[in-house]
């Protein structure tokens, strides 16, 4: 048969238009059952448009996905995936989910798509089992596997990748598998979709979320709320009436009764926790600890969203012998929120790494600065010896006009405080000289330490003046690490599983030594009239 020029222009669209493609091509199974087109949502709109302008300016699609339950988002990246390999020569696919279950149920969708697809767009198959789908005649193909499984993708060079569900992959395969996966992708080339529901604030896909919030990585960040879907929301009763919060609910994502009431039958039926799991308004609302938050949640993620970039970050570079000096560097340690003033006060509190609590992963050494109106002027953090901690303190100190330092007394600690104090001589360190004792500088106590009393004492006090909002808070590492910081079954106040509190300590720590917020007088001439 002659093709017409209509036939090739609608040839050429099916190309290089995935939602005409999808419309007329592909078949998905609707929740009742039904076989039919595919046919976007509002939130399958919405990220499609996100992924071609990221192909069409960066060549490449790196997406990290966060999502409610059933909004279509796995659905349309395996219909994506599917028209590209198809479509494409050479063109190498794999998709890895969670468990066998979720691997079966992908596959499916691949299938269908594949067995339902018109003669003329339809490739030739080699061969397709339960794990592969092979394109022969345009030498490309999609390959399904189980995360945990042995092997997978190694030594393959990979164009496409959809990684599913990656919050309940298995700890330990989401850790050593995940960076070889995403080297088997092309440089600047090549797609990657890695999308889960969220499942607590540590591991893989938490960690991936974060980086591409903070521009850490080359992922772009996409978080759909339940409100997006038409779908959810349930007619409402005679005489319902919104609950106080369910207003205040509304009110700020612009929701309707409908679908209040049907969020209302939703929490009644699984619990609130469960629900902002499930079907979160934000991101921050997904991602829930497994202990019991020590600080108020709502003011973090408040302090969070309203949180600025740091002005600069510095680092401390030698200065002579044993001397170090605080210059401007846009990969340095410190990240400075407020501009240093020459007649302000300044405490700095510091965490000192104790040893390695995880094989691969490093403690942080951490200094919080707090200026006279208890804000958090900068935050250093690194990974140092405790000996060269001792010197960045001492640089830090003089820097924000010789301020009083704290460190943590405890292990290393006791080494960073005798070589601030004894060695490096700096004149402005905290002691906990007790009633009766004498100022002597070989037997006075230098520094806070921590223990069971002691610490409990500082982390209630940092929470009250959280909740108070008598100290404010800037950086992001510190907000994330106190959602984090939780009351344990025990009743122990410290990070969750997975986590660290080295900011939270520091911040705590600083805020314990500090001789109370001030708030400065402002002079008009109203003032002076009213004290003649």
């Amino acid at each position: 048969m002659k093709k017409t020029k209509a036939m090739l222009e609608a040839r050429k669209r099916l190309l290089e238009d995935f939602e005409f493609y999808a419309a007329h091509s592909i078949k998905i199974r609707t929740k009742v059952g039904e076989i039919v087109n595919l046919i976007l949502n509002r939130v399958q709109k919405r990220f499609l448009a996100r992924v071609i302008a990221q192909l069409q300016t960066t060549g490449k699609i790196r997406f990290v996905i966060l999502k409610g339950r059933q909004q279509g988002l796995s659905t349309v990246v395996s219909a994506f995936i599917y028209w590209w390999a198809s479509q494409r020569t050479g063109q190498k696919g794999l998709v890895i989910a969670h468990k066998a279950e979720s691997t079966a149920a992908l596959f499916n969708m691949y299938k269908r798509a594949h067995d339902h697809m018109p003669a003329m767009l339809k490739p030739g198959t080699k061969y397709s089992s339960k794990k592969e789908l092979v394109f022969d005649k345009i030498d490309s193909g999609v390959i399904i596997a189980t995360a945990g499984g042995d092997g997978i993708a190694r030594g393959e060079t990979l164009q496409c990748m959809h990684l599913s569900e990656v919050a309940f992959w298995q700890k330990n395969f989401a850790k050593e598998n995940f960076n070889g996966l995403i080297k088997a992708l092309p440089v600047g080339a090549g797609m990657c979709f890695v999308e889960s529901t969220a499942n607590g604030i540590t591991g893989q896909f938490h960690d991936l979320w974060e980086g591409a919030v903070s521009g850490q990585n080359d992922f772009e960040p996409f978080f759909s709320a339940w409100f997006e879907s038409d779908e959810y929301r349930l007619p409402i009763p005679e005489g319902f009436v919104m609950t106080l919060d369910e207003h205040a609910l509304a009110e700020k994502h612009d929701l309707d009764e409908e679908q209040i009431y049907w969020r209302r039958k939703e929490v009644g039926r699984d619990g609130i926790e469960f629900f902002k799991q499930e079907f979160p308004c934000t991101p921050d609302e997904a991602f829930l600890t497994t202990g019991r938050p020590v600080f108020n949640t709502e003011i973090v993620h408040e302090m969070r969203e309203n949180a600025p970039s740091p002005i600069c970050r510095m680092t401390a570079e030698p200065d002579g012998e044993d001397k170090l000096r605080m210059v401007e560097d846009p990969r340095g340690e410190l990240k400075v929120y407020r501009k240093r003033e020459d007649n302000e006060s300044y405490y700095i509190g510091a965490d000192v790494a104790v040893g390695i609590k995880d094989p691969d992963k490093s403690d942080w050494c951490c200094a919080q600065i707090l200026d006279g109106q208890k804000r958090q002027v900068a935050v250093w953090r690194g990974q140092v010896t405790p000996d060269h901690y001792a010197r960045i303190l001492n640089c830090l100190g003089y820097y924000y006009n010789g301020a009083m330092i704290a460190p943590e007394r405890n292990g290393h600690g006791l080494l960073v405080c005798v070589r601030l104090w004894k060695d490096l001589n700096y004149p402005n360190c905290f002691t906990d000289l007790k009633e009766g004792e004498l100022a002597d500088r070989e037997t006075l106590n230098i520094g806070f330490q921590t223990n069971v009393s002691s610490k409990p004492l500082i982390i209630d006090k940092l929470r009250g003046e959280v909740r108070t909002q008598e100290i404010a808070i800037y950086d992001h590492t510190t907000l994330s690490e106190m959602l984090s910081f939780v009351v344990t079954e025990s009743g122990k106040m410290e990070a969750e599983q997975g986590c660290y509190d080295d900011t939270v300590m520091a911040l705590a720590i600083a805020n314990h030594i500090h001789e109370g917020k001030w708030t400065p007088i402002v002079v008009t001439n109203e003032y002076y009239a009213n004290a003649i």
